[in-house]
């Protein structure tokens, strides 16, 4: 499949890891639709497809509107808000607004389930199409993270991939989650590894190592299903 023209379709591209995904992951000669809020700053050609996620219904119209009933070879969800005072020490669960809650689980969970059913047909035009949910170590047993909403979400998303893996089984399309820890989201995918490891002090995991494990993911045949890959921070003691 490798030489062959794919269509990607990836959520989230504007930053971070979904424009290192962008930028690293589809060759030139890929069909790429790439949902975000703000337009992405990529070298790839990209249709953009400006959404916003926390208006679930519009978004999710707007994006069937665009991509119409072309064939999906590859889709990543790469989307996870998180609370506004997660990973600190001001974190208090009971201060959370429930605007805040709801947004979040419409744009974690919503808006992905919303996809995953608007896209099936899309999907089943491939001969060998790949879900790619983008997790985090925050949906695995026994963490010790205080940010209920966030890791609920990504507990969920475990969950979404469990039963979607049973109805695409007989299609042979493969469903996958990463779980991943802190990342390197601050630097370029195109900045060397050995740069990132100093200056991080091997605290965060590069980029780059996120897109070996989604390209491993797509090259495998119809014939194999990649449940889940699990990537802490070799330094991360939380899980």
């Amino acid at each position: 499949m490798s030489h062959l023209s794919r269509n990607f379709l990836i959520f989230g591209v504007s930053k971070g890891l979904g424009k290192a995904i962008l930028d690293a992951v589809p060759q030139t000669h890929d069909r790429v639709f790439g949902v975000s809020r703000t337009p992405p700053q990529s070298k790839q050609n990209v249709q953009w497809i400006e959404a916003d996620l926390s208006n679930v219904y519009e978004a999710i119209a707007h994006i069937e509107n665009t991509i119409h009933q072309e064939r999906i070879d590859v889709l990543i969800y790469n989307v996870g808000l998180w609370e506004q005072k997660a990973f600190s020490n001001d974190y208090d669960f009971k201060n959370i607004s429930r605007n805040e809650i709801q947004n979040m689980l419409n744009v974690n969970l919503h808006s992905c389930i919303l996809s995953l059913q608007t896209f099936m047909d899309n999907l089943k035009r491939s001969n060998n199409a790949k879900v790619i949910l983008i997790g985090s170590t925050w949906g695995l047993d026994n963490h010790n993270g205080k940010e209920l909403i966030f890791s609920a979400s990504k507990y969920a998303l475990r969950g979404i991939a469990q039963s979607l893996r049973e109805i695409l089984r007989e299609y042979q399309i493969g469903v996958s989650v990463l779980n991943l820890g802190y990342l390197a989201t601050d630097f370029d995918i195109e900045v060397p590894v050995t740069e990132i490891l100093k200056a991080t002090d091997h605290q965060l995991i590069p980029l780059a190592d996120v897109i070996a494990a989604i390209n491993f993911i797509i090259s495998t045949s119809a014939a194999s299903c990649v449940k889940e890959i699990t990537m802490p921070a070799m330094a991360d003691r939380n899980i």
